[in-house]
């Protein structure tokens, strides 16, 4: 088995208010790339990370698509010998190696398997302003990256058109409608996303209180 790590990094950093890409922006010390890359490199055999053109020097380093699922194919086929892949964003720097470990090994025998949260909120599904329905929580999961996949499930997945790997919203919504099967991994909810600068505030403070 050869597992291999992408790392999806081509985020402007807009929304974040960063100078350039969000990847490289510095959190606690150092580019939050970098978090990741740690988390990952610990238990994949090499991770390949997919950047915004003119960060491709350093090496499993390769040019992003114009889609985050573009960026993973790219990065996927920078790796033909993996036989499983670890795809993580590299915007959730809070993940750690343990989480990691646990997605891989709950791979099996399915296609997929992913890290989640359950959804504490009430979920109510709109058109609008007005409210359709109230969703029955029990059974909803907040879906997060770390996202390990039967290599060749994700590179026939990723097999499609521009507009479709556009719509997806993750990989694991590819590799489901191709008819694989995805496990869910409970994870925990400080596993976030960094998109605002509160984000932000808070990864830090969580990366300066594990050190």
């Amino acid at each position: 088995m050869s597992v291999v790590g992408i790392i999806p990094a081509g985020g402007s950093g807009e929304r974040l208010g960063a100078d350039g890409p969000k990847a490289f922006a510095v959190l606690a010390g150092k580019p939050m790339l970098e978090w990741s890359l740690e988390a990952l490199a610990g238990v994949c055999e090499r991770v390949v990370v997919a950047v915004p053109a003119g960060f491709e020097d350093p090496p499993d380093r390769v040019r992003g698509g114009a889609s985050r699922s573009e960026s993973v194919r790219s990065a996927l086929a920078a790796a033909p010998e993996a036989t499983v892949a670890v795809v993580h964003d590299a915007a959730r720097p809070l993940v750690t190696r343990d989480l990691v470990e646990r997605c891989i090994a709950a791979l099996g025998d399915a296609e997929g398997a992913i890290a989640a949260a359950r959804v504490t909120d009430t979920v109510k599904e709109g058109h609008g302003i007005r409210v359709l329905r109230t969703l029955d929580r029990s059974r909803l999961w907040a879906v997060q990256t770390p996202q390990v996949f039967r290599a060749d499930a994700l590179r026939s997945a990723l097999d499609a058109s521009a507009e479709r790997l556009a719509a997806a919203t993750d990989d694991a919504s590819l590799v489901e409608s191709a008819g694989g099967t995805v496990r869910l991994v409970e994870a925990p909810p400080e596993n976030l996303k960094v998109t605002t600068p509160l984000d932000m505030r808070i990864a830090e403070a969580v990366l300066q209180s594990r050190c």
